[in-house]
């Protein structure tokens, strides 16, 4: 008998990439949308498409507002994705599969491919870019971290899937430096709160690290120009992540 599967995601001011987000996925067995106070037409939107819609404002980091959204769930198996992801025919697939027949215990992994100004990249670090996002609900679940959260599966066996799931990482480059801005500052406060440091010629060394690491290492020069820009991008990022935690080390924060 086919496993029930049910999507989870946490959304904030996502009508524009919604409606493909839950047509990709109107498939499951039900839909969960954990809305984060949105001013838009989020929540109407998830609520007109069928998908089951709950608030919470209180904004805990990424982690743990998964943990809060996949409770309301009740599918044998969770799909997590994101608003600004899209399950393609071929994964669908894939996963209407392993629901017919799963292996008890393990986890699924997805290959991401991810759109940066223009192009879906083939390389740079972003493709297969796999993430474990398809677990039993009753056994697994996200961990804490306040951004780049993960599933808690140490032990898990980790079953590839075919298909790709299609992220549009980067439509407008502003909204996207902005995004990466916040992360690298809950990245920085996390890390200062587990007594992490940093120095001067550390923070450099990894701002150097992370731009030859992506356009050489993880072949971001055969991506074009948007190879070199982003490997310059994830330098920045690195900066900002690196900085903004030598910040809060010396006390050159007004939170602080």
């Amino acid at each position: 008998m086919s496993r029930r599967l049910s999507v989870v995601m946490i959304a904030k001011n996502a009508a524009d990439l919604l409606p493909d987000c839950l047509a990709s996925v109107a498939w499951a067995d039900e839909i969960i949308v954990l809305d984060s106070g949105s001013e838009d037409d989020t929540v109407g939107i998830a609520t007109r498409a069928g998908a089951k819609v709950f608030s919470n404002t209180e904004w805990p980091g990424y982690g743990v507002q998964r943990q809060r959204a996949q409770r309301y769930a009740s599918g044998d198996y969770i799909l997590m994705i994101d608003t600004d992801e899209r399950v393609t025919p071929e994964l669908a697939q894939a996963l209407r599969a392993i629901l017919e027949a799963p292996q008890p215990g393990a986890v699924y992994s997805i290959a991401r491919r991810n759109y940066f100004l223009g192009r879906f990249m083939r390389h740079s670090g972003w493709y297969p870019d796999r993430v474990t996002r398809l677990y039993e609900r009753e056994r697994y679940q996200y961990n804490d971290n306040l951004v780049h959260e993960s599933l808690e599966a140490p032990q898990a066996q980790v079953i590839a899937l075919s298909g790709d799931l299609l992220h549009l990482t980067c439509r407008d480059f502003v909204s996207f430096q902005r995004k990466q801005l916040n992360y690298a500052a809950a990245w920085a406060q996390e890390r200062h709160q587990r007594g992490k440091k940093t120095s001067l010629p550390g923070i450099f060394a990894h701002t150097l690290g992370a731009f030859c690491k992506t356009l050489l290492l993880r072949g971001g020069v055969l991506d074009g120009k948007q190879g070199w820009l982003l490997a310059v991008v994830n330098a920045q990022y690195t900066f900002n992540k690196y900085t903004g935690l030598w910040a809060l080390n010396h006390g050159y924060s007004e939170k602080e």
